[in-house]
This record gives structure tokens, C-alpha cells and sequence, in this order.
């Protein structure tokens, strides 16, 4: 699942003022979802009406308990200082297998219960307990498929592009992108590398990373990152730096890329040309970056275009959607960018809808600016995908314009 945690601007707010009912509210909301995303499903599949036998129902809940206790606790430790990977891994697949047990507990704990009355179906017990039953199953079947979801390769998923400003030498510019890879407690090594075998089969002649590498320090995910090193591109790698590198070292995992043969682009750009025409192949750091304290670490849109010719059109790397304001207004062609996951676990897309301008897709942003959101190629935490499917993305870039040589003969 995404992580919308960022902080956004607070400009225009006075330093003392309140703050409001929904700040409020997201302050405590660490030590209330927990809560509700165990005892709402302990409830609705033990205490329901169902009137299990004693056993069943203090063992249930006993699990519940256990449960509420052990997440928090697992999570703090495998994301914490202490980052032990088996921690996080037990915290992360708890926290997914709640959160699809919540939804469906609420799903069916009110609409099923509501058919079944309807239909006159059995007497409240009955009821209830097939309640319990058809949320155990459905929670069963969309974790197992979630968790194969998670971890095969992701399909390639290809559109064409249109940009206006493109000229026709630039037609056909294949362009891959893969993002948040998410290398961590969950060793992926082989995974990377059949991902960067699949993004080879694609030629392109433009790579993209636009962040979210790892969670983890350089050195600790470095094994998990390697065969990025093995990326082909007739043109250029590029990498953009993405929020979870900055819990992470990021100037590590900078200069990792760039040993890798990636060139990070930190708020500055290189020009792709190809057939007489020419593209301006901009990247800035992720919009946490200057929170993070790390010096020269911050994006930076008008540094990163400084130099190029304003006349050209513009691809740009940023990390989050939610970057495309600032790109519309500099008159930015095309964003490219991550971090929503598109959800990653159904219907958590809600959530993420709230902090992004996108969760997955083209979109279109002031007069002339595109967004392409990636759904992520690998996973945050969970390591569920429900009916968020990872991607690698082929962008072919095409041009509205006529070649040259057609327009000399046209006139």
C-alpha cells in the first residue's frame, strides 16, 4: 500500500493557529486504526449473533487480541532502528491480511446479512454464521491470489503518448519506466533480475526510475538492486529519487545508481535527440527531500530546466503525482511518475485518492501537461496486490507533427 504520509505545504497558515478537526484526527489515527481493523472483524465474525460455543469465542477473540498486540509491536521493530527484516515481515503480512479481513467484514457483515434477510434466508444465527464464513473464504482466496499477484513479474503494460510539442524525429521514442521496487525484508534478488530481463526484451531507448528503490540503506538492499546494473537502453538510465530513500541514506542509493550505470537526475536534465529533434529529459528529487535534512537534497523544477531551451518539449521524473502542479505550470509535456501503487490492496485507492491527484493511468493537468502514474512495479509492506496490478510500463512517444522532408514537399 501506498504511504501518504508526506506532508504537504502549510504556506498561508499562521504558526500558531489550531489545528483542525481532521489534523486532529490524523494525529490520533496511528493509535486508532489498529483498533478498529481488529475489533471490527473480531466482532463482526465472533460476537455477531453467530453464539459460537465458549471455546470458540474465547479462542477467536484471544486471536484477535494477540493480533492487535503483535502488529504494532512487529511493525516497530522491522521499520524501526532495530529494522529486523523477520519483524517486518510477520508486521507487514499481518497488516495486509487485517486490512482485507476488515474490508470484507464490513462488505459482507452488511450487505450479505441484508440479502440473506431479504431472502429469508435461515434465522439470525444461520445468518450470522454464513456472514463468517463467506468473509473467512473471500479473505482466503483474495490473499492467496494477492500474494501471487505480489511477487510473479509484472506484465508489461504499453500505451502511445501523444505530445504536440514532439518533433517527428522523436516519433516511435520508446520509453520504459519502472518504479517502487520496493527491495526489501522479503529477499527479491531473483525477481529483480527477471524484471530486468523482461524490461530488456522491451528496447527502449529511454529507462526510468522514478524512486521508491528500497526499504533499506544501499548497502543493506544492495544484492536485491544489482541487476539493475544489467538495464540495457540505447539512449539513457535515469533515476529520480523517491520519499522511502529518504528514511533510507539517500545520497547512498544515489550514488549506488550511479555506479550502476543510472544517471541520477537531481534536479537536472540531458537531452535526448534523435532524427534532428530533440527532447529535454528532466528529474527532481522527491518533495520530502528537503525535509530530510540532507544538504542539496530538495526539488527543484526551475534548476533542473535551467539551461534548456524553452521551445522544446519536456519529460519529466518526479517520484509523487503530486509534483504535477508545479510541472503544469512550468508547461511541463509529460510527468512520469510512482508512488501510489494504485492502491495496492483494494479499496485502500480511497485512501490514496485524498493525498494524490492520480492513483494509476494517464491524466491530463492544465493546457498542455500529461501524467502517467505508475501502479509500482514491486510492493510496499504487504506483500499483497488486490486488484492493483504491478506494471512495467511502455511509453511510445508519438508526434503530431510531419517530418521535415513531407513538409518540403508539401510546399
Amino acid at each position: 500500500m501506498a504511504d501518504t504520509s508526506n506532508t504537504r505545504s502549510a504556506a498561508g497558515e499562521s504558526p500558531g493557529a489550531s489545528p483542525g478537526g481532521l489534523q486532529r484526527l490524523m494525529r490520533y489515527l496511528p493509535l486508532i486504526a489498529p483498533v478498529l481493523l481488529w475489533s471490527v472483524p473480531c466482532w463482526v465474525l465472533l460476537h455477531a449473533g453467530q453464539h459460537w460455543p465458549l471455546p470458540v469465542a474465547v479462542t477467536g477473540t484471544a486471536l484477535f487480541a494477540l493480533g492487535l498486540i503483535g502488529m504494532p509491536l512487529a511493525m516497530v521493530r522491522g521499520h524501526g532502528r532495530r529494522q529486523q527484516d523477520r519483524a517486518a515481515i510477520v508486521g507487514d503480512t499481518l497488516l495486509g491480511g487485517v486490512w482485507v479481513l476488515f474490508t470484507w467484514s464490513v462488505l459482507l457483515g452488511v450487505l450479505l446479512r441484508l440479502a440473506l434477510t431479504v431472502a429469508g434466508v435461515g434465522d439470525g444465527q444461520d445468518r450470522a454464521r454464513i456472514v463468517t464464513w463467506a468473509v473467512l473464504g473471500v479473505t482466503a482466496v483474495l490473499l492467496g491470489w494477492g500474494y501471487v499477484e505480489a511477487r510473479r513479474v509484472p506484465r508489461v503494460r504499453r500505451l502511445d503518448v501523444r505530445l504536440p510539442r514532439l518533433g517527428a524525429g522523436l516519433d516511435g521514442t520508446r520509453v520504459a519506466l519502472i518504479t517502487d521496487t520496493h527491495y526489501g525484508p522479503l529477499d527479491r534478488a531473483r525477481w529483480s533480475a527477471r524484471v530486468c530481463e523482461t524490461v530488456n526484451g522491451l528496447e527502449a531507448d529511454l529507462v526510468c526510475h522514478t524512486g521508491d528503490i528500497a526499504d533499506g540503506t544501499a548497502e543493506r538492499r544492495r544484492a536485491q538492486a544489482a541487476p539493475l546494473g544489467t538495464v540495457k537502453a540505447t539512449r539513457a538510465r535515469v533515476y529520480v529519487t523517491g520519499n522511502h530513500e529518504y528514511y533510507s541514506e539517500a545520497q547512498g542509493w544515489v550514488d549506488l545508481m550511479d555506479e550502476l550505470g543510472w544517471e541520477p537526475l537531481r534536479n537536472r536534465h540531458l537531452l535526448l535527440e534523435r532524427g534532428g529533434d530533440t527532447l529535454v529529459v528532466a528529474g527532481v528529487d522527491d518533495v520530502t527531500a528537503e525535509s530530510s535534512g540532507l544538504a542539496g537534497h530538495r526539488a527543484h523544477l526551475a534548476g533542473a530546466l535551467q539551461g534548456a531551451d524553452p521551445d522544446l518539449p519536456v519529460l519529466l521524473l518526479a517520484h509523487q503525482p503530486t509534483f504535477i502542479d508545479r510541472a503544469a505550470e512550468h508547461g511541463i509535456d509529460l510527468q512520469l511518475s510512482g508512488h501510489t501503487h494504485g492502491g495496492q490492496i483494494w479499496p485502500f485507492h480511497y485512501l490514496v485518492r485524498l493525498d494524490q491527484p492520480s492513483v494509476a493511468g494517464l491524466s491530463h493537468h492544465g493546457a498542455r501537461t500529461l501524467l502517467y502514474t505508475s501502479r509500482g512495479t514491486g510492493f510496499w509492506g504487504p506483500p499483497f496486490r488486490v486488484f492493483a496490478p504491478s506494471e512495467i510500463t511502455l511509453l511510445v512517444l508519438r508526434s503530431t507533427r510531419e517530418p521535415a522532408s513531407e513538409q518540403a514537399v508539401s510546399e
